[in-house]
Order: C-alpha cells, then structure tokens, then sequence
C-alpha cells in the first residue's frame, strides 16, 4: 500500500450528506452546544465511542453525521477473509492510540451488501474515509503498520485544513471496555491446528493448506481444519490474478470453465458471495462431463469457505440441486 495523497481531489459526494461547508458548520455548532460542561469532556464525536460497528440501518448516524465533527474511516471487512483479520486490530489499536482524532467505522460487507456496492468496493480488506460527507478510497488489503499511521496523519490534516474538523480527544482507557469485550478468542489447543491459522495468518498460504490437510488427516471431521484450508486454497487460487482480465475474460467467454471458476473465486473474495455461487450453479448447468464436475466441485469448495449454516450456501445447495437433478 502507497499512502495516498490527501488533496482531496476526486472524492466521490455522498448523495445523503449536504455540501462540505454545511457540514463545516454544523460541526461548529455542535461543538459550541457541548460547551466544555457538557458532560463528556473526554468524549469523542458521537458519545465518546472511537471504534464502531455500523449497518445500513446506523450509516447515516454514525458515518454521515459524525464525519462533520471527525474523519471517520470505514474498514469494509468479512468474518471470513483472512487478510481482514490482519487489518482490523491494527485500525483498532490506531483508533484507541489517536484517541478521537478519528472514528473507525466497521462495516461486515456480508450483513450490509448495499454500503458495499455504494462505494463500490472491489475486494475485501478495503478501507475509506469520510469527511464532511464526502467519501474517497484510502487503501485496500492489509499494511504495515507504518504505512497505515502515515495515511492517517494525512486524512486529519486534510481534515483540519480543508474543512476546519477535528475530533475530540477522548480520556485514556475511554476504549477498554469494548476492546476487552472484542478480545480475540483463545487459540485452539491442538499444536497442529494453531501451527496452521500462524501459517495463515503470516501469509505462508502454501505451508498454511499443507498444516491443515495434516490436521484433516487424522481429523477428518474438523470443522475448522475443513474452514482454514478452504479459505488458504481460496486465497492461493486468486493472488497474482488480474481482476479487470478475470472478469472480461469471464464475460466474454462464457463457455470457458476455467475463466468461470477464476471470476467465481474473485467474486467470493470480494464479498460478492451470491454472485459466485450463481456464477457456478449456471456454469453447472449448462456444462457436463469433466466440466460439470470442476464447477460444482468448487462451488462446494467454496460453500466449505462461508460455512454450511449460512442462508446463502443453504440456498446455493438447493439451487445446485435442482440443476443436478
């Protein structure tokens, strides 16, 4: 990741927010009500929270409004993509050590499809920022840590120039409580399984599928040795691709099994989990032989990846079903 240049130029206008001067004093005015006896004097914008969870339903509240008062920075994420699990508690360690001079905004891109397509995220980890009402692209994928901290001095310093928005500095330990309640679960007890989500999660996918397909061996029933290597063959099949060709090559060759099953794991990785699965149960249909047998073999591949009880994958099966039989 390049940290970007924050001039601000091409940032894409929230149709739900009025214009950037507006907002400029909406902040004023809000920070003149609160007065310095308002009760919160070690609150950031909108109650003192500096990471929160955000839906649809909750967009406007907690992006729009709160981006008139701080920059507010929107982490597009999924339970099951790994990448996001490298980027998310590093945003969060910044947002408590900023300590107000942003909000960092959660968005799970599985439960809140619409935002997704609204800003027209490509692939997941995706991170954005609101200022004002105005959104525009930071970065996507997991970074150094370093790299993340220097794009963020640059989305407040714009934030402070362009706009006059500064956020309020929150007490320390304002986070703790959340953070602690966020904790990441314990890690698993088997030696093999934790030597595999290490691989995983230090990006070694190669050693990653083989520590898993160990655990299979002599577990053959591990849901979560099952979900890991899912997830670390997944990851392997989409790194180096071109997604621009992916897709074209998909579009204009529909009878091209091999350019399906690319687009398909694209679709997945970038949160676009129906349209995979569609993607697939249509190539099933209307293929046969060997053909017929490699797209529905990674369409289960895939349903092993978002995990049996998920609607989707329950409706995924149905699907392939009726066109299997």
């Amino acid at each position: 990741m390049q940290p970007r240049n924050m001039s601000m130029s091409g940032v894409v206008d929230l149709a739900a927010v009025k214009a950037a001067g507006e907002a400029k004093q909406k902040a004023e005015e809000a920070r003149a009500q609160r007065g310095p006896s308002a009760g919160q004097p070690g609150g950031a914008p909108g109650g003192g929270q500096v990471i929160v969870d955000v839906s649809e339903a909750t967009f406007e509240h907690e992006v729009l409004q709160r981006s008139a008062e701080a920059p507010v920075v929107i982490d597009f994420w999924a339970e099951w993509c790994e990448p996001c699990k490298q980027l998310g508690p590093a945003l969060e360690k910044l947002a408590r050590e900023y300590a107000g001079r942003f909000v960092l905004a959660k968005v799970d891109v599985d439960q809140n499809q619409a935002l997704f397509q609204q800003f027209g995220v490509q692939g997941i980890p995706a991170v954005f920022a609101v200022i004002a009402g105005q959104a525009l692209p930071l970065f996507q994928g997991a970074a150094p840590e370093a790299q993340i901290r220097q794009v963020l001095d640059q989305l407040i310093e714009a934030a402070k120039q362009q706009f006059g928005i500064e956020g309020a500095p929150v007490e320390p330990g304002a986070e703790e409580a959340p953070a602690a309640e966020q904790a990441a679960p314990e890690p698993p007890a088997d030696p093999a399984l934790a030597a595999a989500h290490s691989a995983l999660d230090a990006g070694d996918l190669g050693g990653a599928v083989q520590a898993y397909r160990n655990v299979l061996s002599g577990d053959p029933g591990n849901i979560e040795a099952k979900l890991g290597l899912a997830q670390a063959e997944l990851l392997g099949r989409v790194q180096g691709l071109d997604a621009n060709q992916v897709r074209k090559d998909a579009a204009d060759r529909p009878a091209d099994v091999e350019a399906q099953l690319r687009a398909a794991d694209l679709d997945l990785v970038g949160g676009h989990v129906e349209d995979a699965f569609g993607r697939l149960v249509e190539t099933v249909r209307r293929t046969a032989g060997e053909d017929r047998e490699a797209a529905r073999v990674r369409l289960l591949e895939l349903f092993e990846v978002i995990g049996a009880e998920d609607p989707r994958v329950i409706a995924a099966r149905g699907a392939l079903a009726r066109v299997l039989f």
